[in-house]
């Protein structure tokens, strides 16, 4: 065992002192899945019990008990420009829960003006063409219950990363989430989960023909030099509790902490780390018609007119209705950048053929 530790450390500074890390690699795996989630600004960490519980905290996946759950959800970016995917399924099984999920983000017909101007500096606008860019991500999921402890649980995400950049690029990568929820006697749920907890890796193999242009001697778009990414952990943190507020009304708020392992535009930011705080909450009625509001991202940014700091958020909310086990879900989200009207508008839906069956 001393050996394999040994060599694993070795392979970490190895792997630090050589390569690039990447404040934003892999960073469509932050965007969360299931409206419920994103209308809540992401304040789901310790209260997600369903098969989207692998995007926001796998140990989530305990929450079905019972038979087996599927959930697609849809969502569009920039008005149509970006388009991002999501399939899950997830059932439980004797030792616990294990799901699986596919996650797609796309950007289609981007105009390559690579080779639009000739080695002598003509310009042929005929040689203008298009290609698309996509990230892929294949997540397995597994959570259970320590030593039959029903007030904890814990889960982990094994991810497997596929990156396309047209003819120009593509990259492999692997890496690995921990979760675990726990409920206290008192109500109160807490959740943590670890993304990248052992840094998630990509390799990348570059097209030095169809990047590279030459024109009058001089290159231009060269090779990048490194080839492979390293994406540092981040941790989020959350609590929350159901409150009945009478028979027909329930209202779930939760409240927490994301923090970044690098320098960013957080209200907090050092060198070592960055901490934004978010919260959320859902009010239910009747187990039946579900409303959400949500606030994260918090950050630090500069006006460019002005040149003024100022502070920036991401709100966000949503709607939910729920028939026996079918759950058709709406979130909005704002970018919240000095006020932008950029909007993004996601459909989710969840089946869970635990509740048909009853």
């Amino acid at each position: 065992m001393k050996k394999y530790l040994f060599f694993i450390c070795l392979l970490a500074i190895s792997l630090f002192n050589a390569q690039i890390i990447r404040k934003y690699s892999n960073e469509f795996l932050n965007i969360g899945a299931g409206a419920r989630g994103l209308g809540m600004g992401g304040a789901v960490i310790s209260n997600q019990e369903d098969v989207y519980a692998p995007m926001w905290n796998p140990a989530g996946l305990n929450g079905i008990d019972r038979d087996w759950q599927a959930s697609a959800m849809h969502a569009e970016y920039f008005e149509s420009i970006a388009k991002y995917d999501y399939v899950a399924f997830a059932k439980s099984v004797e030792s616990g829960v294990f799901g699986i999920s596919l996650v797609r983000l796309g950007v289609d017909n981007i105009l390559n003006t690579t080779q639009m101007i000739d080695p002598e500096g003509n310009i042929d606008y005929d040689k203008i063409s298009s290609f698309s860019t996509a990230d892929y991500a294949a997540i397995l999921s597994y959570a259970f219950y320590p030593a039959g402890n029903q007030r904890l649980s814990l889960g982990a995400n094994a991810k497997i990363v596929y990156r396309n950049v047209g003819k120009f690029a593509s990259g492999y990568g692997f890496g690995f989430d921990l979760g675990a929820i726990y409920k206290s006697e008192s109500g109160w749920n807490y959740g943590a989960m670890l993304r990248d907890a052992t840094t998630t890796v990509n390799f990348w193999t570059v097209n030095q023909k169809e990047l590279s242009t030459v024109v009058n001697g001089e290159e231009f778009n060269p090779v990048p030099k490194d080839k492979m990414e390293i994406t540092m952990p981040k941790l989020n943190v959350g609590a929350s509790r159901l409150f009945e507020i009478n028979r027909d009304l329930k209202l779930l708020p939760e409240a927490g902490i994301n923090v970044d392992f690098a320098k960013t535009p957080s209200l907090i930011s050092t060198d070592f780390a960055s901490i934004t705080p978010y919260a959320g909450a859902e009010l239910t009625f009747q187990d039946m018609i579900f409303v959400r509001l949500g606030v994260n991202q918090f950050s630090n940014i500069t006006d460019i007119e002005s040149l003024k700091r100022k502070m920036s958020f991401q709100p966000s909310a949503g709607i939910g209705i729920k028939y026996k086990g079918l759950t058709l879900d709406y979130a909005i989200t704002n970018s919240g950048i000095g006020g932008s009207n950029f909007y993004s508008n996601f459909f989710s839906l969840k089946l869970d053929m635990q509740d048909f069956r009853n």
